[in-house]
């Protein structure tokens, strides 16, 4: 004699069948396609200084376009306002030569950065100091390098 199962005979089976396509769904879209670029950072824009907002205006000319409109990141490339970046680990002088003579990629996936020569000299403290005072803004203070 066949006997059927009912919908409350099976609810089980169907909540633990429920529970390993949630939790495939969930590894997928953490492995193949999660939401925006995760070299992108959520980053707070602070009042900035006379002279950090002077290094916004050349920073938006020159470097948005791969480091983000806050220094946030990209697909091209890597967020500046990163733990990475912290003053013990790439202090000011790290920044001026990338600037001047670009610098072999390291830390990111991106490929290296060439030199940036249409950025004057005096131009780049200004740059600085953005990124400086957005870090900050963001939590990203002096951390020694250890190695």
């Amino acid at each position: 004699m066949k006997t059927s199962k009912t919908l409350s005979d099976r609810l089980p089976a169907l909540g633990v069948l429920a529970f390993c396509l949630l939790g495939a769904g969930l590894l997928g879209w953490k492995f193949f396609g999660g939401p925006g670029n995760p070299n992108v950072v959520d980053v707070t824009m602070p009042p900035l200084s006379d002279i950090a907002s002077a290094g916004k205006q050349v920073f938006d000319a020159n470097c948005a376009a791969c480091h983000g409109d806050k220094a946030n990141g990209t697909d091209k490339g890597p967020p500046l306002v990163h733990n990475i970046y912290n003053p013990g680990h790439h202090a000011d002088g790290s920044f001026l030569m990338a600037a001047k003579r670009g610098v072999r990629a390291h830390h990111w996936p991106f490929g290296n950065m060439p030199a940036q020569p249409q950025v004057k000299d005096q131009e780049i403290p200004l740059i600085i100091r953005y990124v400086r005072e957005l870090q900050v803004a963001n939590g990203i203070v002096y951390q020694p390098h250890k190695m």
